[in-house]
């Protein structure tokens, strides 16, 4: 019997995928428990049209993300920071802050898309890394300047 895999079952198959299987199995445990649908010829057509709706979704995500990183890469944020004798940073900068300061200026980009190996924590410009697809990346500068004392 041919089924169509409507999630992913580790060791089994895809969300997506067609394949051969027992009938037994299939009918009791695949279908039965909403791992698969038999594969018919409307159930074939309609795997067929929801791929290609997932093409045009992904297209329109690649599209708007690379809009996004243009539009990121114009920005230059600045930290005012505190900093002790020797120009010893106080405390750092996280992703959460650069996505708080993103937020300022029109950007909502989530703080786990922020990719930072170590939070800042010295004065001067640093370039930040945001994963906006999985095919677009942006940089950012970020300048951590010291605060001035009034």
């Amino acid at each position: 019997m041919k089924v169509i895999f409507i999630k992913d079952l580790k060791g089994q198959g895809k969300k997506g995928e067609i394949k051969d299987v027992k009938d037994g199995y299939g009918m009791n445990f695949l279908i039965k428990n909403g791992y698969a649908v038999q594969a018919t010829e409307t159930s074939v057509k309609r795997l067929a049209q929801d791929n290609q709706e997932q093409d045009e979704l992904e297209l329109k995500e690649l599209i708007g993300a690379k809009t996004l990183k243009d539009k990121l890469e114009k920005v230059k944020l600045v930290f005012p920071v505190k900093t002790g004798s020797e120009m010893k940073v106080f405390g750092s900068i996280s992703n959460k802050n650069i996505a708080s300061e993103l937020k300022k200026h029109g950007f909502d980009i989530d703080k786990k898309k922020i990719i930072l190996k170590n939070p800042l924590s010295t004065i001067g410009n640093h370039t930040v890394t945001i994963e906006l697809h999985k095919q677009v990346k942006a940089l950012i500068e970020v300048n951590l300047v010291v605060e001035s004392k009034v």
